[in-house]
């Protein structure tokens, strides 16, 4: 199974409780991960709201009020002292580390130092706790999901009034996608962001699925201009007949091009058989690029995470291809004193149908005598055909 979060409205720690009980998670699960704190008792409780006519449940946590200011480290061993699953101990640390590192680089100051203030009180932990264990209980194959609305204005703090997006949300979010959304307050909150950050493995547009069920989950505001609501999709998801090849495609008009060389190299490390560049124009005669990768089924949500993380895409064309490959053999000639890797591709019933050689072997042999590559290019080739049985080439 997968899960798309729709994230039109922000992301907090309550609207996501909310959206995995809306989508069926028992809500003793979570509870019974917030209990595993060793802390003063906090209660979760559910509401029925509605959301512009739409209806969500609303997750409220109530715990004792507290102005303890916690370090990194006080929050380290809090988790490490609690009653978790390995899984979702190990998931809820990397959350609060993001905290810790996006509140230093705010701050100025290292990691170690940083007290957290509204993130490192009861709510928030049990929020943090709570999602982390309502997602490992899904066991969810993949998570996307949408661009994160931020809003905007201004904001009242521990620290006093600070922009929105608040500062750590935007470190938290530095490289993903995000948009302002159409309201004059904040969408996503610091918990919300680490959490997102941490757990979506894709983001982009809904993936090709099939819903088997949609929670939401309310936030405690009714905004007039959206419904205040993360919507989870869980589903199976529709791919290719076993073993059917994948292109993914993407118009990309903004990356500096000096970095294609590295997509493309990020793209065949994660799995690509193919990988390249079409030169295109967009709207308004914008020169742009389509990127596209051809895969194998089971390389594709490690292609798609590499084309999301070094591109600024946010969504992907996936079609299913057909595909004719010769059987193929690899080899090697020895040549003017060195090896050169081969490649033979025969018919069906054996026939040679063509020989080649490994250029990049070709250009280290050619740096390594002082010759022109060219010239070691046509030996390897014809040392390689000269390996062919008479009467097997075509």
């Amino acid at each position: 199974m997968i899960g798309w979060l729709d994230l039109a409205a922000g992301a907090s720690g309550d609207m996501l409780l909310g959206a995995l009980v809306d989508a069926g998670v028992p809500l003793d699960v979570l509870q019974d991960a917030v209990a595993g704190l060793p802390v003063e008792p906090v209660l979760l409780r559910t509401e029925q709201v509605s959301r512009h006519g739409l209806g969500a449940t609303r997750v409220h946590v109530d715990a004792p009020p507290s102005t303890h200011h916690r370090t990194w480290a006080d929050v380290r061993a809090l988790l490490g002292a609690a009653t978790l699953e390995d899984t979702v101990r190990a998931r809820a640390l990397a959350v609060f580390a993001r905290l810790a590192a996006a509140e230093g680089r705010v701050h100025r100051v290292p990691a170690e130092e940083v007290h957290f203030h509204e993130v490192g009180a009861l709510d928030a932990l049990a929020d943090v706790v709570g999602v982390v264990a309502g997602f490992a209980h899904l066991g969810l194959r993949e998570l996307h999901a949408t661009s994160v609305a931020l809003g905007g204005g201004r904001a009242r703090g521990e620290h006093g009034v600070v922009p929105l997006p608040g500062p750590a949300v935007l470190e938290l979010l530095t490289g993903l996608p995000v948009h302002a959304g159409p309201v004059p307050h904040e969408c996503c909150t610091p918990t919300g962001a680490a959490l997102v950050a941490e757990l979506v493995d894709v983001w982009g547009p809904m993936p090709g699925m099939r819903p088997a069920r949609v929670g939401s989950g309310a936030g405690g505001r009714d905004p007039v201009e959206l419904p205040n609501a993360v919507r989870l999709v869980l589903g199976e998801p529709v791919t290719a007949a076993p073993g059917t090849p994948v292109v993914l495609e993407a118009n990309i008009d903004d990356l500096d091009p000096r970095l294609w060389p590295g997509v493309l190299d990020a793209l065949f490390a994660a799995g690509a058989s193919d990988a390249w560049l079409t030169p295109i124009l967009m709207k308004k005669g914008r020169p742009a690029h389509t990127l596209s990768a051809l895969c194998r089924p089971e390389a594709v949500a490690a292609v798609q995470r590499a084309v999301f993380a070094h591109t600024p895409t946010i969504g992907l064309r996936v079609s299913a291809v057909g595909k004719v490959a010769l059987a193929r053999s690899q080899g090697h000639v020895d040549v003017l004193g060195g090896r050169v890797g081969t490649k033979t591709a025969m018919a069906d019933d054996g026939a040679v149908l063509n020989v080649s050689v490994e250029f990049e072997d070709v250009a280290a042999l050619a740096r390594e005598r002082g010759l022109p590559v060219k010239e070691v290019m046509r030996a390897a080739t014809a040392a390689a055909w000269a390996r062919v049985p008479p009467g097997e080439g075509e």
